[in-house]
């Protein structure tokens, strides 16, 4: 295994995360970047190989007396490299209960926007489905202030389009407590079922959530 300083500078961990992201990394490369340098007689590559080896090998995440016991993995690594695991797991579970989840009702998609429903300012979401009426992302379109928010068909379907979505289920949150649809509610949910339609995505529902409750613009009749 070659020395890190031997290697071109383009093939270089650092390097090679910001022209070709995250992803084009190799595990001992990833962990090669988080240990950042080596110690004396052991080069950072060698330290991330046999790191990288024995994080494929565990069952669970790595603990802290393990990874001290290899040679060049002081306290502070063995803390930096947990707590990476434990952000990726926060993270992934964050995502596995937001994405993958079937869509047939309007209750089904609360779960999803709980953290913007008592939220004072507007929030517009997007929630995209796959052909199966599965979730492949919920997002933030736009904030809007008060009591309304401007959104545009391009910025609902922008991130549809990229996720090849069938389908999409709007939702924006009403910081008054309201569920009466207003009239913009209503021009906007028909000017972007137009839009989804001649772009080949349907438009399933628009909910509009508050604290407590919520309604659906599709089963008031506005779909």
């Amino acid at each position: 295994m070659k020395k890190m300083r031997d290697l071109p500078s383009h093939d270089r961990p650092r390097e090679k995360l910001i022209s070709r992201g995250a992803e084009a990394l190799t595990d001992i490369e990833l962990v090669a970047l988080l240990l950042g340098r080596g110690v004396k007689g052991r080069d950072v590559s060698q330290i991330a190989d046999e790191v990288a080896r024995y994080l494929k090998y565990t069952e669970g995440s790595p603990t802290y007396n393990e990874l001290r016991m290899i040679e060049g993995i002081g306290v502070a690594k063995a803390c930096e490299i947990m707590a990476c695991f434990e952000l990726g797991r926060r993270y992934l579970v964050d995502d596995e209960e937001i994405t993958g989840g079937r869509v047939t009702c309007p209750e089904d998609v609360l779960p999803l926007v709980s953290k913007w429903r008592d939220k004072k300012q507007e929030y517009f979401i997007c929630i995209t489905l796959n052909g199966a009426g599965e979730v492949i992302e919920c997002r933030v379109v736009t904030v809007g202030i008060l009591n309304q928010s401007l959104v545009h068909p391009r910025e609902v379907f922008a991130e549809a389009i990229t996720d090849r979505a069938a389908s999409v289920i709007l939702v924006h949150n009403h910081p008054s407590g309201t569920l009466d649809p207003s009239t913009q509610d209503i021009s906007i949910t028909r000017q972007l079922m137009e839009a989804g339609s001649i772009l080949g995505i349907r438009v399933l529902d628009h909910i509009i959530v508050t604290k407590k409750s919520h309604v659906s613009l599709r089963e008031l009749g506005h779909l």
